[in-house]
């Protein structure tokens, strides 16, 4: 199955070429995408599957667009 990957700032270091139409094995998690792609989970902060929040044991879809993003500061 295929999805859309975006990563964003500092994770866009760990972004796939082919991340528009990745392809992925059936029943994978979002969790098991960052291991597959070498992604630290104290990296990301939120994981957004087709524009809403979502937790790591997420089981994608064929067509999902993931955003993933690490912690965020500001003031």
């Amino acid at each position: 199955m295929k999805i859309d990957l975006k990563l964003f700032v500092t994770l866009s270091k760990y972004q796939p070429e082919n991340s528009k139409g990745l392809e992925i094995a059936e029943e994978t998690t979002v969790e098991k995408l960052m291991k597959d792609l070498g992604i630290p989970s104290e990296l990301v902060k939120l994981i957004f599957i087709n524009g809403k929040m979502q937790k790591s044991k997420y089981r994608l879809k064929h067509n999902d667009r993931v955003g993933l993003f690490p912690p965020v500061g500001g003031g």
